[in-house]
């Protein structure tokens, strides 16, 4: 009987476990997508593909109502497939946080990506390393959900205190793992920033 419940305490923690890896996950996921979001002086449709406009009242990423592309390192060129739609676009783009000037032809958008002056650089370098410290706190409320799940287990008499505390020091690894990528995607991102 108790070697049954060790086995199924075992297979509860790696529950526990793999749920808070997939929250963990998810958080390093966010930071990414948000990130691309941020300029780095050079063109690149994923700085404006999320970006919503809104059309006939709804809210619609940009991706889907036209074509980006990028026909020279510092120029973005937008196509909507309802040329109807500019209006909306060149409106999404100036409410943006990107700070570009959308110039529009009529059937066309151009985007023109400026040098970055050392002090936009630095603003950008700030606003990452906020939205870094923001995942760092995300996965670790995770982890905090994480432990505590595996109190209550515990607690419950689910699983034995050796156990808990086995469940507490992987899910202290997992944390570490997640911190360390995190880390590396702020100094990969730090670092097309700086690039001049």
């Amino acid at each position: 009987m108790i070697v049954g419940l060790k086995d199924g305490g075992f297979l509860v923690i790696e529950d526990v476990l793999k749920e808070t890896d997939e929250r963990m996950k998810k958080c390093i996921e966010a930071l990414q997508t948000d990130l691309v979001n941020i300029r780095t002086g050079r063109a690149s449709p994923a700085l404006v593909e999320r970006l919503q406009v809104e059309y006939y009242g709804t809210d619609v990423p940009l991706n889907q109502m036209a074509t980006i592309s990028v026909p020279e390192p510092r120029l973005l060129v937008i196509r909507p497939y309802d040329p109807s739609s500019l209006p909306h676009v060149e409106k999404a783009i100036l409410k943006s946080e990107l700070g570009l000037t959308p110039s529009n032809d009529g059937k066309v958008i151009r985007l023109s990506i400026p040098r970055l002056t050392e002090e936009r650089r630095l603003e950008l370098v700030k606003m990452v390393q906020k939205r870094v410290e923001e995942a760092r706190v995300a996965v670790r409320n995770c982890r905090r959900d994480g432990l505590q799940d595996l109190r209550d287990l515990e607690r419950e008499k689910l699983i034995p205190e050796d156990d808990y505390y086995r469940g507490k020091d992987r899910t202290q690894e997992l944390t570490d793992r997640h911190v360390e990528r995190i880390d590396e995607i702020e100094a990969a991102k730090e670092k097309q920033i700086v690039e001049v």
